[in-house]
């Protein structure tokens, strides 16, 4: 299928998205007209630069009118029939023509003429592209994460309610991204190691190690309900793999069934719980 013919997704034009989008544009070209003072705005009013941002402020929010009507058109427009990605292109090129064409008559009026109307459109146009494209593409990029965690978390709770067992786990790191996905017998255990956790699994019979940008914590919280857990300040364990508990002199290490694994030791606190875990924990071989 043609890319341009391509349905937009959905969370682009839902109500909610659109107007955080609206609000977000205006603040951003609040900003942006303030520091960058373009459409010969410097010419506009001589006047304090307090008086300039309250100036200015009245005139955002006219030309934001425009995005404000037409983000209302979209939202009809996409409940309607949908809106592809070649139309929406098309919306937002008929927005950046409609605000240039108001700060361009906007600015011609205030200069009494005196500028070219054809180059104060043309600058008109780049300076509104630069106040709509930045905050749409800051935008769309941070809709798009929310929606992948929406799905993420829809499908954890849809997992949840069927009552499955996952076949594996999934590792985020700090910012929510996923970076490392092993199936339920191929993780090991977890190691902390300062801002970072390692996570050792089995790779083609080998032990083998990834080092994620998250905290152990961080980590335990998204493996609440499996049979990773907790044994010592600095590890997380796969209890699949547990086959032996050794209490010694040196304290209490589990010993897991693969070659070349370590033993893993359980710190004093979490050692009764371990135990009674492990107790009614049912034989994996």
């Amino acid at each position: 299928m043609d890319v341009w013919n391509k349905k937009i997704p959905g969370y682009m034009h839902e109500r909610a998205n659109l107007t955080r989008l609206v609000i977000f544009t205006a603040m951003f070209a609040l900003v942006f007209i303030n520091i960058y003072k373009p459409f010969a705005s410097r010419g506009w009013y001589k006047v304090s630069d307090l008086a300039f941002f309250l100036f200015s402020s009245l005139i955002i929010l006219t030309g934001m009118g425009v995005v404000m009507i037409s983000r209302v058109l979209m939202y009809y427009q996409a409940r309607r029939r949908g809106l592809t990605v070649g139309r929406y292109a098309a919306w937002i090129a008929a927005e950046i023509f409609f605000m240039a064409l108001f700060f361009t008559l906007y600015t011609l009026a205030v200069n009494d003429g005196e500028r070219d109307a054809w180059h104060t459109f043309r600058e008109s146009v780049t300076n509104t592209a630069l106040v709509l494209l930045l905050p749409y593409a800051i935008l769309h990029l941070y809709f798009s994460r929310v929606e992948q965690a929406r799905r993420l978390q829809r499908i954890e709770e849809e997992r949840e309610e069927a009552g499955t067992t996952p076949r594996g786990f999934s590792f985020r790191d700090e910012k929510g991204e996923t970076r490392l996905s092993i199936s339920r017998l191929g993780l090991l255990y977890i190691e902390s190691s300062d801002n970072y956790a390692v996570i050792w699994y089995l790779n083609k019979g080998k032990v083998t190690r990834f080092l994620l940008r998250n905290t152990l914590k961080a980590l335990e919280e998204q493996l609440v309900g499996t049979d990773v857990l907790r044994c010592h300040r600095s590890y997380l364990v796969n209890f699949e793999h547990v086959k032996v508990i050794r209490r010694g002199k040196e304290g209490v290490y589990l010993e897991l069934g693969v070659e070349n694994a370590p033993d893993i030791p359980v710190s004093r606190s979490y050692s009764e719980k371990v135990i009674r875990w492990f107790a009614r924990y049912p034989d994996p071989s």
